[in-house]
């Protein structure tokens, strides 16, 4: 058996118990990270640094506090917060209880947040602040197991007339109950440790899912615990990396990086303000990274921007530069495929290395100088987009995984990555593709099933341990997977022809500089059309350049300037297509798509169906009187 396959094999049961491993091998290296106002009192921040011996300390005792309070094993605490440390050691509080994270997105509603709560049977919710505490007040009467409300912030741990008694305590006070509780038993929390089984329930993630309503993922501590030892076998991590992370931490994508970290004792530098990540980056000058593709499209339209701004003579050479970085990076990893060694032609080279000088460098600066890789995943990223930053030296290594395999299936293999697939699936991980393309997958990070719904796990989990994921995928003889589309997201055409949305939009996002989302439509039409919403800061410069400054975003997109130029990208996008695939008619939206409306993901994915139901005037408009493609 190889070393790999051993160190996978033999893991421990839980990633608590990774952790006290963890602590007790390296108790004063720097575990996290996280920004704090400055001591002067000025608007600036400094960072604070918590080793992985100070780390335990404060994840003890959340994990005695929730003891005190009656919490048993595979019972479930939800956590509703922003990406925080706090949110990092309360989940590994939980977890070294023997107890289960149910998450909860801080943007979810004071309904669909009483719906997991309830549906998960959580009898504590950990809430960031003062917002997240109002959602569960206002429905307690249907919250019947909700025992407890334990609010990070302190300031807004509050109790209001009608609160039960203890029901809104602080995270300060339920760190204070498990110091005390140590006291009388200084073994607790490692003997509740010791005592988990693999196959326990660690983690319940409800899908933010792109139709209906969420279903609750059963992730038993096993999952997480293969996932460690399976990135960490990947070699793409190292005990010297400096992290990034300001994912969700509610998503199953932002939760598996904490495991890769513990299993290999990296420091984590953890904000997940959205609006400071273009400002942390240099401060933090990470060596690696992960994002969804939606980031690295607003640093390109950004990049683009500011080229645009400095006059014609810059955007040529962003222009040029940014050719040159796609083909550089196209001959270099074909080179690499074909010989092992990485290069390109001469005078391809020649050209890199003055564009190089030009873009590229500031372009690296911006990320902090340091970043060795950047992990994309949760949604496909245009491979042109893929390419530009390749080329530019920022290589981006797209991974795929689902919430229901832990995130974690298949990541590129570090310097031999190729952009426009999602790489090869983890060690331990089992791959085939069905008779109609479904991409079905086998191995430890799979779920155990939906929770209270075996009628719908039995439609997507085998007996045998196969999972349907609904991707559809192809397979390189090498064993790399490119995913094609959505099974339920493919568009038959009236006209019987098959087009994938997600592919058009991808080769959109990389023509177009201004486009912020955009929607394929066309299924049991005779020809595509397209929703499209352009990038504020993006079009609004260009707007100011052209007679339309200092008007707002939905009049800058009804001028029909604005809707000449980007039918221009639609010209050049329709090039590439087949003429089954081709955008005939587009409209562009009044304003651009958000969590916030309920139109994304938190994840940033695109909900098709609510978004094709509120421009459903549009896309009629689009088809009416029309008879032919």
């Amino acid at each position: 058996m190889s070393n790999t396959q051993t160190l996978i094999d033999d893991r421990p049961p839980s990633v608590a118990t990774l952790f006290l491993e963890r602590v007790e091998a390296t108790p004063d290296a720097e575990a996290f990270r996280y920004p704090v106002p400055s001591a002067d009192g000025r608007d600036a921040e400094e960072w604070r640094s918590l080793s992985w011996a100070a780390a335990a300390g404060r994840v003890g005792a959340i994990a005695a506090g929730l003891m005190d309070l009656g919490v048993r094993p595979e019972e479930r605490v939800a956590l509703a917060a922003n990406t925080r440390v706090e949110w990092i050691l309360a989940d590994l509080g939980v977890l070294c209880a023997g107890a289960a994270t149910t998450t909860i997105y801080p943007s979810t509603n004071a309904e669909e947040t009483a719906f997991i709560l309830a549906d998960s049977g959580s009898r504590v919710l950990i809430a960031e602040d003062a917002g997240q505490l109002a959602k569960a007040r206002e429905r307690r009467a249907e919250l019947p197991e909700l025992a407890h409300v334990v609010v990070i912030d302190a300031a807004d741990a509050r109790r209001a007339d009608g609160d039960p008694p203890d029901w809104v305590i602080s995270l300060d006070e339920l760190e204070r109950r498990g110091a005390a509780y140590l006291d009388k038993k200084p073994d607790a929390v490692r003997e509740r440790v010791e005592a988990i089984r693999a196959d326990q329930l660690a983690t319940l993630i409800y899908t933010s899912g792109t139709t209906g309503r969420p279903k609750g993922v059963r992730l038993p501590h096993d999952c997480w615990s293969y996932m460690a030892r399976a990135i960490a076998a990947t070699g793409l991590i190292n005990g010297d990396d400096v992290q990034y992370l300001w994912l969700p931490l509610a998503h199953v994508f932002g939760k598996v990086l904490l495991s890769g970290q513990i299993q290999v004792g990296h420091a984590t530098a953890v904000d997940g303000r959205i609006d400071r990540i273009v400002h942390n980056l240099p401060v933090v000058r990470p060596t690696y990274m992960a994002a969804v593709p939606r980031i690295f499209e607003k640093v390109y339209n950004g990049v683009a921007a500011k080229a645009r701004e400095g006059g014609a003579a810059k955007y040529r050479i962003f222009q040029w530069a940014a050719q040159v970085a796609r083909e550089y990076a196209k001959a270099d990893q074909d080179n690499f495929r074909r010989t092992g060694n990485r290069g390109a032609p001469l005078g391809l080279t020649v050209k890199h290395a003055i564009a190089d000088r030009l873009v590229y460098a500031k372009i690296r600066e911006a990320f902090g100088g340091r970043l060795r890789a950047a992990v994309s995943g949760s949604a496909a990223l245009a491979p042109e987009i893929g390419f530009f930053f390749s080329g530019a030296g920022i290589h981006i290594l797209e991974g795929y995984g689902l919430t229901e395999t832990s995130a974690a299936s298949f990541v590129n293999p570090g310097e031999a990555y190729r952009t426009g697939t999602v790489g090869k699936p983890l060690p331990g991980t089992e791959v085939r593709i069905a008779d109609d393309g479904e991409i079905l997958l086998r191995g430890p990070g799979v779920m155990e099933g939906y929770h209270g719904l075996p009628e719908k796990t039995a439609e997507v989990l085998e007996p045998d341990g196969w999972f349907h994921t609904g991707d559809i995928g192809e397979l390189s003889p090498d064993g790399f997977l490119r995913l094609t589309d959505r099974k339920k997201d493919l568009i038959k055409t009236s006209g019987g022809k098959y087009v994938a949305p997600s592919e058009i939009e991808g080769q959109f996002k990389a023509v177009c500089p201004f486009v912020s989302n955009i929607l394929v439509h066309g299924a049991d039409r005779n020809f595509c059309t397209a929703l499209i919403a352009l990038d504020e800061t993006a079009i609004l410069g260009w707007a100011a350049e052209h007679g339309l400054g200092g008007k707002p975003y939905a009049e800058v997109v009804a001028d029909p300037r604005v809707e000449e130029l980007i039918a221009g990208y639609v010209e050049r996008l329709n090039e590439g297509l087949q003429r089954w695939q081709t955008i005939k008619k587009f409209r562009l939206l009044p304003r651009d798509l958000d969590v916030e409306h309920g139109e994304l993901t938190p994840s940033l994915k695109l909900k098709r169906p609510v978004v094709e139901r509120e421009y459903r005037h549009l896309l009629e408009e689009m088809y009416a009187g029309a008879r032919e493609a």
